[in-house]
Order: C-alpha cells, then structure tokens, then sequence
C-alpha cells in the first residue's frame, strides 16, 4: 500500500516521487524451454521495431530498366564496391532525381558482378533504420539472445550490428536508403566504415556534419542533360513519340528523372486513351503534376515518394518538425515566381517587408534558417547569375507546391511577393549595366506571379517592370517577355487599362529594337489613340507614345511623317514635365538624330548647344541621356560630312557605351559603326573594313543574321571590299 492510496499486485510496481523521476526496467519472459526472440514467440514485453521481410532485396519501387547520364558517377563508385571496402559514399541530391535507382545499379553490380553480399535498409526514419540494421547483425551471425538484447534496450544496437559486419566472412555492400534525416544515422552512432564491406547512404541532405566524417565522400546528384532526359522517355514509352517530341516534355519536367519516370510509364500504360508526347506536352501546359503523378498507379498505395505531387513535402514536414516551419511560406513564396535565379536581396527584404496574414508566419530571425534548410534538404539550390547571389528551386517542385496552396494562401502570398519585387526595382542611382543585369533576373518572376495570381497589383507591377525593362536597354528580354504579360493583363483588365497600354507601349518599343519597324509602327499608332482617347492629349504617357512612334518611321526613312510626332512630344513635355525632366531631355537628345537625317545642320548646331547645356545641369555625368545626346550629335557630324569633328566625340562615345552598357550591347554596336562610317568618309578604307567586320561578327550574335543593321552593314562591308579591291 503506498501513501496514495495504491495498490499493486503480481509483478505490478508502483512508484512515487515528489520530485522527477526516471524509470527504466527490462523484462523478458519466456515459457519453459523457450527461445528468445527470434528463435521463439515474441512477447509484447520485449517488443522492438518490426523486422523487415528482407534486408538482402532492394526496397525500390520500380527498379530502372537504363540508368542514363550516371556514368561520370559510376566509374567513381563501381570500384568501390568492387573493392576490398572501408569507404562510406554519400549520394545526395533533391528528390526525385534518381539517388535510389542509382544505389540500385551499385547493389545490382556488387551483388551479381563482384560477388558481394549485399543488404538494403531503409534510413528514412530510427525505427525502419534499427530494424534493418538488426536484421543486418543477425544475417552475419547475430545470436537470437544478442538480437533480443539489443532490440529490448539492453545493449547498444549500432555497436551489436557492426561487431558483426567486421567479423563477416564475405565482403558486403551495405544501402542506407532514403537517410534525408542524418540524425537518424548520428543517434547511436549509425554511419560507420568497415574494413569488410562498403556503405552507400542515398539523402536530399546536402550539408550534414554527418557526411564529412573519416571515410565519408560526398557526391551531388542532379538533374539530366536534355538529350539523356528525352531518352528516358523514349526508353519507357518509345511508341509515343520521337525523340525530338520528347525532348520538349522533358524540357517542361525539367529533366526530373522521376517525373519523366512517371511521364513515360503514363505514356506506356494508358487505356483509355491514347496520348502522343505532343498531346502530353500540351496537357501538362494545362495540369501539370496532376497529370504526372498519375503515372505512378504502379507504385501501389502508400508510396508517396513516388509522386510528384507528395515527394518534396516530406522534407518540409521534416523541417517543420525541427522547428522550421517558416521553410513551408518560403517555399510557398517561391512557387508564385519562375524557377528562375531569384535574387537572395528580395528574400532579404522579407525581414522589413510587412507579411501579414501568412501561414506558418515568418519571423525575421528565422528567415535564414529557413533558407538554411531548403538549401540543406535540397529544397533549392544556391547559385550565381549574372554575378548576383541567387537562390533557385526546381519548376516541377514549384509547381507541385503551388498546386497544394489554397486560394486565401495564395493571394496573401502574392500581396507579399509583388511588394517583395516592387522593392527590388532598382533605382535611378543605380548604375545603368546593374540596372539592367538587376531587371533581368526580376522580369520573369514578374511575369510569373501575375500568371500565379492574377489581380491589378501584380498586373500593374508587371508592366511596370517590363517597362523599366526596355528603359535599361535590354531589348531582347523585353520582347520575349511582352507577349504573355501583355495578354494576361487585357485579358484581366481591360485593352485600355493603364497597365495594358504601358505594356504594349515597351512592347512597341521593343519591336523597334529588334528590327520590327513595321509592326512597332502599327503598335505605336494602336497605343497612341488609345492613350488620346483615355487619357488626353496632354498626358505624359500620350506624349510618350509621340515619341515612341517617330522611332520606327524614322528608321523607314519617313523623316517627314515622324518629325511632327516628336516635335508634339518635346513641345507636351516641356509643358507637362519641365525642360529638366529626364524624359524630357530623353525626347530632344532624340531630336539630335532626327534633325541629321533631315538634312538640317543649323538648326542641329543650336540644338545641340543648349541641350548639353540643361544635360550637365540637370543629369548626372553617366547619364545614358547625355550619352545618346552625344552619340546622335556626332552621328549628324558624320552626316554633314564633318569627319574631325566626328572623330574624336564618336570615339568617346564608343569608349563610354561599353564602360556603361557592355562591349556588344546594341548601342555600343552602334557606336561602333559610327567609328566605321567616319574612317571610310576619312578615306581610311582598310581600317573601315576591319571595323565592320568586327560589327557584323559582334552584331550577328547580339541581334540575329537578319536584323535589318546587320543586313545594311553586309552591304556597306561588300561595297567598302570592292572599292578597296579585296
């Protein structure tokens, strides 16, 4: 009887403290003549983890038939497990990118090549990894008693286990399969190398302590190259299509070994209907990882890893557990945006950045944690674009993630992300070659979330971004991106949004650039009525429409036709904006270039004078508006024939386009013809020829073989060669 009041009876035990207390007792109890476990029945009181069916069969799902694009990797690890041992290799990599096939091939090879014993244990959690590794000891001679010890707690498991391993008689190859968890391994001291066999440890954990132990190598594993991508689906479903209609849905998987894996068995194994890889490519623009994982009916139930939709939210229901759940909303946040490079500044700024109604919140001081643990469980990847530190993710797991999000989660997310990119929009003291680099990496994350989420702010901040875009000079990018961002946002709202003619006004512009006069000329004349008929005539945005449209019928040679265009722009400005407005002087630096193709040298002279007078008052030295006021004011030099005049403020020109823009932006190209130009009028042909050569072979590769600049310096170069009869 205890002070409480309690009883106990038979081998019943009470105990009582008025402080903590801990208990441990180990009972086993068997019949008369019986066996510990295994050797006889197992009673509840000496439980242990369940043992697995076999440890000597890997546990895959679906074993694969090719291994593509492994070979630099296995020419590493097959001597390993040829060899006589002693080595630990950790295989890493993000899931769904082919680490277990791999440990597969290796198992396969060291069982059936090398004569090697071979076991296979699943590490994805302490009781499967004790279990199996128990199963392991008692392969290699463990006593029932030693086993049933171990098991119950009275001697340590890891030690029983790896007595055994070094006293077998057989070399052996030991998998550690699925360890995406490495303190599963470290409690009890798991991971270990024998002289007698070799360990391959298959995780998505990137950066464990664990790994870069005595007789521990890491090695990354990725993604596919393209080509050996395509063939995995042509091996598994070679009746659906060729290899070039492959290679356009491994390109949208993202060359994924499993979602390609799942790809091609859907492919193969359909009943109802029958998809070629042109149909599925267009059904996955469409469903995406909805339509993959339903190729993963072979897999059987409960195999989550096998599917896309469900392989990655392992690990961040790992990272939550370790108190990360702030890893989940960072992921979230990156789904809304292209898996693209996205800058780690605009993750930064998320410590500043209001994040209200986000759920797991994030706290500030856990936002590098938790950026920490994507990067260590092979979530995302850290990488360097353009000379900015970026951190990029997968696009099949972005997608996967962003299916699973509900739509409040979705909208609170989106607010936050379009104000993470508004505040990364880089400024205008910013110098022009990193404004550009800067728009670059933001313009298709832009345009991603306005796909994602579809509302005014992220259509607004879209054209807002393709613009500033254009404005940066980087004309290619801004073409390539117009065309989807244009049509979601008149779709969403409305042909005469501001948003819309903004979009369609870089979009003008960029045609432009790209040697498209014609439809920049009918885009022009689109935007500008609208502009009139919705805003004013008077608007700073109509009057920009004035100016964009005298571009391309100026380069057409309707010199007569745009100057009115431009000349309404100026005389608006100046009214609307001031002399001193940056867009202002962007439009009479442009009158330069229009009064030399005129013909009109006095009235260029007296131009040019007072506009290099407000520039260097009103704008920076670098400034790229003083820059092309000198560029068009030397190029009317040149035209008027006044070539030593030209020279020297052409090549200056020259020498500022590539300190500020790049040695083969467009305009530093252009610079670059101007010095041609005046050395052939100089009568320096030889030297001209040289200088074209350089424009064309540079010009080719910037801008295309049929650019109309390109095709107009062929003929200059052809004509220049037969004057000086090369």
């Amino acid at each position: 009887m205890s002070e409480l009041g309690a009883r106990a009876s038979g081998q019943g035990r009470i105990f009582q403290t008025s402080g903590d207390q801990y208990i441990e007792e180990h009972h086993h109890h068997y019949d008369a003549g019986a066996a510990p476990f295994p050797g006889g029945p197992r009673p509840l009181s000496a439980a242990g983890p369940p043992v697995p069916d076999s440890v000597r069969v890997p546990l895959v799902g679906r074993p694969p038939g090719i291994l593509r694009d492994r070979e630099e990797l296995l020419e590493i690890l097959r001597p390993a497990v040829a060899g006589p041992g002693g080595q630990a290799h950790v295989v890493h990599g993000m899931g769904g990118c082919g680490k277990t096939a791999l440990a597969y091939w290796l198992f396969t090879e060291a069982t059936r090549a090398h004569g090697r014993i071979g076991f296979w244990v699943n590490a994805s959690e302490r009781m499967s990894l004790r279990a199996g590794m128990l199963a392991v000891a008692g392969d290699r001679g463990a006593t029932a008693g030693e086993l049933a010890a171990a098991a119950a707690g009275q001697r340590a498991a890891a030690d029983l286990v790896w007595h055994y391993l070094d006293l077998s008689d057989e070399p052996w190859l030991l998998v550690l399969d699925n360890a995406d968890d490495p303190t599963v391994l470290e409690d009890g001291a798991w991971l270990r190398t024998s002289g007698r066999g070799t360990v391959v440890v298959t995780t998505r954990h990137a950066t464990s302590p664990l790994w870069r132990g005595p007789g521990v190598t890491g090695y990354a594993l990725g993604l596919l190259p393209l080509e050996d991508a395509a063939q995995v689906l042509c091996d598994l479903a070679p009746d659906a299509g060729d290899l070039d209609s492959a290679r356009k849905v491994a390109h949208r998987l993202g060359r994924l070994p499993l979602a390609l894996t799942l790809a091609g068995s859907h492919l193969a194994h359909q009943l109802l209907e029958s998809w070629t890889m042109e149909e599925y490519d267009n059904r996955l623009v469409e469903e995406s990882t909805a339509i993959v994982d339903r190729g993963a009916s072979g897999y059987g139930s409960g195999r989550s890893r096998q599917l896309v939709g469900r392989t990655w939210q392992l690990s961040l229901d790992a990272l939550t557990e370790h108190g990360l759940p702030e890893a989940t909303t960072l992921l979230r946040l990156l789904s809304l945006l292209a898996a693209d490079p996205v800058p780690l500044s605009v993750l930064a700024a998320l410590r500043e950045t209001a994040a209200e109604g986000l759920e797991p919140a994030v706290r500030a001081e856990q936002l590098e944690p938790a950026l920490r643990g994507l990067l260590d469980h092979s979530l995302a990847e850290l990488v360097e674009a353009d000379g900015v530190r970026c951190v990029r993710a997968h696009g099949v797991l972005l997608d996967s993630v962003a299916a699973g999000m509900t739509p409040a989660e979705r909208s609170a997310l989106a607010e936050v992300a379009a104000a993470l990119l508004a505040a990364a929009l880089p400024g205008q003291g910013v110098n022009p070659l990193d404004r550009r680099r800067q728009l670059a990496l933001l313009a298709p994350h832009a345009s991603a979330l306005l796909a994602a989420a579809p509302g005014e702010r992220t259509a607004t901040l879209a054209a807002r971004v393709l613009r500033r875009l254009f404005d940066s000079a980087e004309f290619a990018g801004t073409l390539e991106s117009a065309p989807a961002v244009v049509e979601r946002i008149e779709a969403l709202l409305g042909v005469e949004h501001p948003a819309a003619l903004e979009a369609r006004d870089a979009q003008a512009g960029a045609l432009w650039r790209n040697g498209r006069y014609a439809e920049s000329e009918a885009l022009c004349r689109l935007v500008l009525g609208r502009r009139e008929r919705v805003l004013g005539p008077d608007h700073p945005d109509t009057l920009r429409s004035c100016h964009r449209l005298h571009s391309p019928l100026l380069l057409v040679g309707k010199e007569e036709e745009a100057e009115p265009f431009l000349r309404r722009a100026l005389d608006g400005q100046r009214r609307v904006l001031g002399e001193d407005s940056p867009e202002t002087l962007a439009t009479w630096a442009d009158l330069l270039e229009l009064l030399s193709r005129m013909g009109k040298g006095q009235e260029l002279e007296t131009e040019a004078e007072a506009l290099f007078v407000v520039c260097e008052r009103a704008l920076p030295p670098d400034d790229l508006t003083t820059l092309t006021a000198r560029h068009n004011y030397a190029f009317g030099l040149y035209r008027l024939g006044r070539y030593e005049e030209a020279e020297p403020l052409a090549q200056r020109v020259l020498a500022d386009r590539i300190t500020v823009q790049g040695a083969d932006h467009p305009q530093a190209l252009s610079a670059l013809t101007l010095g041609a130009l005046i050395a052939k009028g100089s009568g320096r042909v030889a030297e001209a020829v040289a200088l074209l050569k350089d424009v064309i072979e540079r010009s080719e590769r910037v801008l295309g073989t049929e650019h109309p600049f390109v095709i107009e310096d062929r003929v200059w170069l052809a004509d220049w060669q037969a004057e000086a009869g090369d």
